[in-house]
């Protein structure tokens, strides 16, 4: 899987993964950076983070980032 497909999945994965709120993503840079906001019911913005392929490539990576990012959400 070249490096955008895989920056898409991981798109993908935070946008479940934050349902109800909306997961706000940018388009992945040529190099498979990509950033994500997520986005309360009311439009506020809650969390806004940048990502590189060696946070999202390994399944343990993005899965600190999604628990990094619920902590944030409760605080």
């Amino acid at each position: 899987m070249n490096i955008q497909n895989q920056a898409i999945a991981a798109m993908q994965h935070l946008q479940a993964a934050f349902a109800p709120f909306q997961c706000i993503t940018t388009p992945a840079s040529r190099k498979g950076g990509f950033s994500f906001t997520v986005v309360d019911e009311r439009g506020v913005a809650c969390r806004s983070e940048r990502l590189y392929p060696e946070q999202y490539n390994a399944a343990a990576g993005l899965e600190r980032v999604i628990e990094r990012t619920r902590r944030a959400l409760v605080a």
